[in-house]
């Protein structure tokens, strides 16, 4: 199998060939659906004259169907009536090995935290996105923050809390959320995507309830301090020399940018480019790439970032919120909107991804021998 990048190896012996890519969606995840819906808009935008494509889904409940249905059904789950009947990994691994790059679609846990990517990694074959380390660390908020930490870069003041503490004891956090964060605060499942288990608390009564919710996506919990902001997002793409976009923000329509205004209402407003100074406009990309490398990224990440006040000099306090190795490509979602901007159809972007995979599979290669 030939791992050259499309634009320089498109042709073997003389005659063209397209590259056959995997599109992988769905997965045992609180995000399936919205892994789905992104799956469709990928299919449908891919550039044909360069890829054929395979769909391998994957049910709530782990099995690996391969599909050759109209991409339609994706978006109400229909798909999986008409998917090859098969259980296990069996089906979707011999589709995967047929292959020449496989563009997982999968977000939140099993998808985005670096398990599938294992699976790729042993499968050796070039795929789009972050790598194993990275993916894991950016899924997990809680390392996430300890590598910005070490980055100096500013974020929201933060506790850990752990689910069999907040099962033994209801009100084990209590005084250190009054003593160090205040109300209101966020609560956050450490790995959860798409702001699935992510609830705005303002007592502790609603911090009890709040957190024996969030316990139930993960056994870490992050409690951070609650900060009035705008949203602002900024796209970056690349392996070795990564490119950031100008910032775009988000206006949500709900009390904070939830799951349903993300997918499913569409009704938040984007601003690309968010109409902040040009100074901060830097600061923001300086950020999203320090961040980037720091965690080891590559392919792509939306990084997205709190926009604040300082009430003593009005200036701009800005703080990173969370880096998304795989974020949404449906039809409202920010990063092909960021993209687009600069410059670079839909079409193209997902086909520069694919370059960048192959390109990745390149810059590791290392002797598996002595």
């Amino acid at each position: 199998m030939t791992y050259g990048v499309v634009t320089d190896a498109i042709f073997r012996k003389g005659v063209f060939m397209k590259k056959l890519i995997a599109v992988v969606f769905g997965g045992r995840s609180t995000e399936h659906h919205v892994s789905c819906i992104s799956a469709c808009s990928i299919i449908e935008s891919l550039d044909k004259d360069l890829f054929d494509v395979i769909m391998i889904g994957i049910t709530q409940d782990g099995d690996w169907l391969p599909y050759s249905g109209p991409t339609e059904k994706l978006k109400d789950g229909s798909w999986e009536s008409s998917a090859t009947p098969a259980t296990g990994l069996c089906a979707g691994i011999a589709q995967l090995e047929k292959c020449d790059c496989i563009l997982p679609v999968l977000h939140g846990q099993n998808g985005e935290d670096g398990t599938v990517q294992g699976l790729f990694e042993l499968l050796d074959l070039p795929y789009v996105g972050c790598n194993v380390l990275s993916s894991a660390i950016c899924m997990d908020k809680v390392y996430t923050k300890i590598i910005l930490e070490d980055a100096g870069i500013p974020q929201c003041d933060y506790i850990v809390a752990h689910r069999h503490c907040i099962l033994a004891d209801p009100h084990a956090y209590e005084e250190a959320v009054a003593s160090k964060l205040g109300y209101p605060c966020f609560i956050k499942p450490s790995n959860s995507g798409s702001s699935v288990g992510a609830m705005k608390v303002n007592s502790p009564e609603e911090l009890h309830n709040a957190l024996y919710e969030a316990q139930q996506f993960d056994r870490k919990i992050l409690i951070e301090k609650y900060v009035r902001g705008r949203e602002i997002e900024c796209a970056v793409l690349g392996n070795l020399a990564p490119l950031a976009t100008v910032p775009g923000e988000i206006k949500p329509s709900a009390e904070f940018y939830d799951y349903d205004d993300k997918y499913v209402n569409g009704s938040s407003i984007s601003i690309i480019p968010a109409d902040i100074p040009a100074q901060t406009a830097d600061t923001i990309k300086a950020y999203a790439l320090r961040a980037y490398e720091a965690c080891d990224c590559s392919g792509l990440s939306r990084i997205d970032f709190f926009l604040c006040k300082d009430d003593s000099n009005n200036e701009n306090i800005i703080l990173l919120n969370e880096i998304n190795t795989l974020p949404g490509f449906t039809d409202i979602s920010m990063y092909g909107k960021l993209w687009l901007n600069e410059g670079v159809p839909f079409t193209d972007l997902l086909t520069r991804l694919i370059n960048l995979a192959f390109e990745r599979k390149k810059q590791n290669a290392r002797r598996t021998s002595k």
